[in-house]
């Protein structure tokens, strides 16, 4: 998947404004609607442009957009990275979805995996005439430590909510917020935060914030579910013969006994020592030979005298 510069598919600089953008796709649009032009490719030239267009025009989607467009250049291979959207706030519910519309497969890279089951609350309880409704609720997603799901923890976050200036330059707001995280939050689990979410019309409530809980990438842990996997580098003594060694899990380090005989690859389940939950998760320890390098004299010799001591051709199972 390559990268689309949607600020250079109509011809506009990375800061115009609102109307500079309208300007540009208004005359685009006048040129390449299929309908009536004659140039070539101009269906695929009205799609692209229309495309660019759904993201500038939104605050919330070019800011998403600009966090992007930062890292790649226009046709450079496209992978979002994981999380590059935590700690932005948006409002109501379909800002970062596609809205059913065929866009291209770089669009739904960035907006069409997010979805937001709470959306539209507050915008559907009174009618523009009346004084008085809910605000919008807001989303973000925010990232947490492993270890804050082990424990439960206060954090303070910092949120960017995407405005328009006066000017019609998208900026962002922030604000900060101290929040509970509980013990066994699970990845993608919501927390509401009552009243923090848009101001409210007249005398209305403020709507609600909803935070989408994602895990920051752990240097020696993946995550399942509540599930925790932990690759663990075993000697080839190890391995053979058995042995007690230490592992660490992200609350306590714990004796784990290996079998004599284990191979690479063998799961040794830790029972009830995953994230907290009813029931708990599990920590697997993942069994991973390590081979000591022979880089000495005595080291290689080690090696000779087990080449010596076994009768062993791991590849006895590929010979016809």
């Amino acid at each position: 998947m390559k990268f689309k510069d949607y600020y250079e598919i109509l011809g506009v600089k990375r800061n115009a404004t609102e109307d500079e953008i309208k300007r540009a796709y208004r005359k685009l649009a006048r040129k390449y609607h299929p309908d009536v032009s004659k140039e070539k490719d101009a269906e695929a030239h009205f799609k692209e442009m229309g495309e660019a267009y759904a993201v500038l025009k939104d605050p919330e989607k070019r800011v998403a957009y600009d966090q992007m467009g930062n890292q790649w250049q226009a046709g450079q291979d496209f992978k979002p990275p994981p999380n590059w959207d935590a700690g932005f706030e948006f409002s109501g519910g379909d800002s970062n979805s596609g809205g059913g519309a065929d866009y291209s497969e770089f669009f739904e890279a960035i907006f069409g995996r997010q979805t937001n089951s709470h959306a539209g609350r507050g915008t559907g309880r009174a009618h523009r005439a009346e004084m008085h409704a809910q605000g919008q609720d807001h989303h973000a997603k925010v990232e947490i430590d492993l270890e804050d799901a082990y424990r439960g923890a206060e954090r303070s976050i910092t949120l960017r909510l995407p405005v328009l200036d006066a000017q019609g330059h998208v900026t962002t707001q922030e604000r900060v917020l101290n929040v509970n995280i509980p013990k066994g939050v699970r990845e993608g689990q919501h927390l509401r935060l009552s009243g923090q979410g848009g101001a409210g019309l007249g005398q209305g409530p403020a709507g609600d914030l909803y935070l989408e809980i994602v895990f920051r990438p752990h240097p020696l842990y993946r995550i399942d579910g509540r599930d925790i996997y932990l690759d663990l580098p075993l000697a080839p003594w190890e391995v053979a013969l058995g042995a007690t060694v230490t592992v660490p899990t992200p609350i306590d380090a714990v004796e784990l006994s290996i079998p004599p005989g284990s191979t690479t690859g063998r799961k040794l389940r830790l029972k009830g020592k995953g994230i907290p939950g009813k029931p708990s998760g599990d920590f697997y320890a993942v069994l991973v030979l390590v081979l000591p390098p022979a880089i000495t004299e005595p080291g290689q010799e080690a090696y000779r005298a087990m080449q010596k001591a076994f009768d062993f051709n791991p590849r006895k199972h590929l010979e016809g």
